[in-house]
């Protein structure tokens, strides 16, 4: 197993080691070993990796499908172990850091539940540790991308930072004084559903009204979609450009078209966006943020959701006119946010340890099953 090295200077900044996390992380992040780690991303679709540096820059980055949510747990952290054992063969790889599409408890080692993998109460981060022998983090993935835009993109000098991510639901964050907080069970920042409309569409989650409901991805296309199988004027042409194949209807394309003046499309975004300002006035009634973030694939859209959003928020804000308005803004780090905040946030775990000491335990027994065949 990998021989670890402490080496903590008592009253001295110069420290490598981080004892504690938690309610530090804004002082320690400054302190952590300047040294690479990899980030993981797992989503509904693929799962990315990359090795980051302490200044954010990813180094290298590799991504593969996420294995089918039927298949197990171990199918998944396979997955994992083999792009952290690639990236590793060229990149001295101190710790690793996953931000999971899901909810993680509150000491960040279980996943209590993902909507679109086969985890329920999965020990990850000790699983994974065991076979790669470096620190495992993990976190939810909005958390992580919260922290990479708080540390790198567009939130750098906020103290009360609330990050919204935009994809097939709505996801959350919330950081204040430089920590994220994830609330006493691990699971706040589920800010997608919040009833907006009481006995509204049902969400997947089993209530009806749910924010995501009326501004994400899923919302978007829902909305062009039923219009488009209503054969609905207003949407002829999108259905010209799927040929008649209303399931092709995505949010790329949606946007694609708003940017080059399709008048439902930009209708369709600018309701999305009015439903996102009404909710992120809501946030500001209850968290008072100085700072909204918007991101996730959504916010592509730019002003033709973020505008809308803006006019909503301040026609919405409680006490208009006589409080200070939080500002909003894009994300700057794009789809890569989640995998650098990840590793960044590893890296506030990471030890310093003998690299000739260092032991690929996976690899290993690889290695022997296959010399035994």
């Amino acid at each position: 197993m990998s021989m670890y090295r402490d080496r903590v200077h008592r009253g001295s900044a110069s420290a490598t080691v981080l004892r504690t996390v938690g309610t530090r992380e804004r002082r320690s992040h400054l302190t952590a070993p300047r040294v690479p780690t990899v980030g993981i991303d797992i989503g509904g679709t693929k799962v990315m990796a990359g090795v980051v540096d302490a200044d954010g820059t990813i180094l290298e980055k590799v991504r593969t499908e996420t294995p089918d949510k039927s298949k197990s747990p171990r199918v998944v952290e396979d997955t994992i172990t083999e792009l952290v054992l690639d990236l590793s063969d060229r990149h001295d790889v101190h710790a690793v850091g996953i931000g999971a599409a899901g909810w993680v408890d509150a000491d960040r080692s279980k996943v209590l539940f993902a909507p679109h993998l086969n985890w329920r109460n999965e020990p990850l981060r000790d699983r994974l540790a065991g076979r790669l022998a470096v620190p495992v983090m993990v976190d939810n993935d909005a958390n992580t991308a919260a922290w990479a835009e708080w540390r790198f993109g567009a939130g750098r000098g906020e103290d009360h930072l609330v990050m919204i991510t935009l994809g097939t639901g709505i996801g959350g964050a919330i950081l204040e004084d430089g920590a994220v907080k994830r609330g006493k069970y691990g699971v706040a920042g589920e800010f997608g559903h919040m009833q907006v409309v009481p006995g509204g569409h049902r969400c997947p989650c089993g209530n009806r009204g749910c924010w995501e409901q009326y501004s994400s991805g899923n919302a978007l296309v829902r909305e062009a979609r039923e219009l488009a199988a209503a054969d609905s004027p207003v949407a002829y042409n999108i259905i010209e450009r799927v040929g008649g194949r209303i399931g092709d209807i995505t949010g790329p394309l949606i946007t694609e078209l708003a940017r080059e003046g399709d008048a439902m499309c930009v209708e369709l975004l600018q309701e999305i966006g009015q439903w996102l300002g009404v909710g992120i006035a809501n946030l500001a009634a209850a968290l008072d943020p100085s700072c909204f973030v918007i991101g996730g694939g959504v916010s592509a859209a730019d002003d033709l959701l973020i505008g809308p959003a803006r006019e909503a928020f301040r026609r919405h804000l409680t006490g208009r006119g006589y409080r200070p308005e939080a500002t909003l803004t894009k994300a700057q780090l794009g789809p890569e946010a989640g995998m650098v905040g990840a590793a960044d946030l590893a890296r506030l775990v990471a030890r310093r340890f003998r690299r000739a000491n260092r032991r690929r335990v996976e690899r290993y027994e690889r290695y022997e099953r296959a010399g035994r065949r």
